[in-house]
């Protein structure tokens, strides 16, 4: 991955011209329309909507993480719903856009925050607060995504090309730590980026964006290292997290520059053949759940999804999803104000301090996923009366509302899927694996330029298998 990095970056000189890297010119060589040095605000840009696009992305070719947790079936082409990671390289598409398109540029765009012209120190010292939650929030992907994974020693490419894989705990740890010294920084009373891609530069939302990452890792926690979840959780929710849905964080497409990455792979590709899996369908079915009709179309008068891992009947037989998600509008929603009720309702029903009950909790995050989602508030106290919150089997009452309610935010429904392991995914008959997938294997290139670091990784955790469970996922 080091290499990788030393490449784009030689590149990066050869395509502006081998005297755009050196220092003594004359100013007959500046090109102000090409400049060496990119303005922070500008690789911040890239970092975003690069993290945002493929975390987002549904394409096979990226993380499949509508799949990991069987929401979406495929009609031809079944490989991904049958867990193959291998032909399309998924593992080495994803660790390349999170690390050399995303962490790369946010590491360089503070280097050249430090040089550039700013009147206030406090606009500065903001600027510096949100590339660094910027890069926490990417850095929780990944190790969520892989487990161990370089860290400490990435991005030294002068001093390190094959950089060790650190401790995804020791990782957890220090993202935790992060967030406490960056959240300490922030001058509320100024913006930051005026020009950024989330918030505008408003860091009271940036704050409460850090704090929800730091409860997304403290509820990762709570079944490996109880007291430690508990004391992250509650400090988090004592500092403030995303608690409507203009604070949530998502990128917004124009729809012409840039297009959501659904609208990308299913209306502009022509893609006829991803639809609701049989699970997703068959699930609301049994709840009546009123979001299905904001979500999916009917065949003959009825929802019907597709029987995941199989090869199916054509496309038109099926339920499909509507202009919903389909838009090219349609932001990416990535920490949702959903996301963080239930989370919070998690919390409560593990007996922590998360501001109410678990009962009330578990209302007040059904509420606002049927609210997000254009539900009237007659429909949502009918289902909440005839769905309440089951205290007695409080993983199987939170986990299939939370993944329902998750619905096309893969990456969030994976880590409520795995911690609390409902609903229960079983293994598709024919798929490459074992097991449903816990985690994703390690880039193959990993295996070229970094050998020695990978296979310790993948030997330390247990294996670098899909079927190899993170350290937190501990049933």
């Amino acid at each position: 991955m080091k290499n990788i990095i030393k490449i784009s970056l030689v590149a990066a000189c050869v395509g502006l011209g081998l005297t755009s890297c050196q220092s003594d010119l004359t100013s007959l060589n500046d090109d102000p329309k090409h400049p060496s040095i990119l303005p922070s605000e500008n690789l911040l840009a890239t970092a975003v909507y690069q993290s945002s696009y493929y975390m987002d992305n549904p394409s096979v070719n990226f993380n499949n993480y509508r799949f990991f947790t069987q929401q979406w079936a495929e009609t031809q082409y079944p490989d991904e719903s049958q867990y193959n990671l291998v032909t399309r390289n998924q593992p080495r598409n994803h660790f390349n856009r999170m690390y050399v398109y995303s962490i790369n540029n946010l590491k360089q765009a503070k280097m050249n925050l430090k040089n550039e012209v700013e009147t206030d120190e406090n606009v500065r010292i903001n600027k510096l607060a949100t590339l660094e939650i910027e890069e926490i929030f990417i850095w929780e992907n990944l190790v969520d995504t892989y487990g161990d994974i370089p860290y400490s020693d990435a991005f030294k490419p002068d001093e390190n090309l094959t950089p060790k894989y650190d401790d995804a705990k020791t990782i957890y740890l220090d993202l935790i730590k992060r967030i406490n010294d960056v959240t300490a920084t922030i001058k509320p009373s100024v913006n930051g980026y005026s020009t950024d891609l989330i918030y505008g530069g408003n860091m009271n939302k940036w704050a409460k964006f850090a704090n929800s990452i730091k409860l997304r890792l403290g509820m990762n926690l709570a079944d490996v290292d109880p007291a430690l979840a508990q004391s992250t959780v509650e400090t988090a929710i004592t500092s403030g997290v995303i608690s409507s849905d203009d604070e949530a964080y998502k990128l917004k497409y124009d729809g012409n520059t840039f297009s959501n990455p659904v609208f990308d792979n299913l209306v502009a590709s022509n893609r006829n053949d991803f639809i609701p899996s049989e699970l997703a369908i068959n699930t609301m079915n049994a709840v009546s759940d009123p979001r299905m009709s904001v979500w999916f179309t009917k065949v003959g008068g009825v929802y019907k999804g597709g029987v995941f891992g199989e090869l199916n009947d054509p496309y038109t037989n099926f339920s499909q999803l509507t202009s919903y998600f389909r838009g090219a509008t349609t932001a990416s929603n990535l920490l949702s104000y959903a996301e963080v009720a239930f989370l919070k309702a998690e919390a409560a029903a593990r007996g922590y301090s998360a501001g109410g009950t678990a009962a009330d909790l578990y209302t007040a995050a059904v509420t606002e996923s049927m609210r997000e989602n254009g539900v009237s508030a007659a429909n949502t106290t009918t289902y909440l009366a005839a769905n309440p919150f089951n205290a007695s089997n409080w993983k199987q009452s939170i986990g299939v509302q939370a993944w329902i309610a998750m619905f096309n935010k893969g990456f969030a429904s994976w880590n409520f899927t795995r911690r609390l392991d409902y609903p229960i995914l079983v293994n598709p008959p024919k798929s490459n694996l074992s097991s449903v997938p816990y985690r994703m294997p390690y880039s193959d290139q990993e295996y070229v330029l970094n050998g020695a670091n990978v296979k310790a990784a993948g030997a330390k955790i247990g294996g670098d298998k899909a079927t190899t469970k993170l350290f937190w996922d501990k049933f």
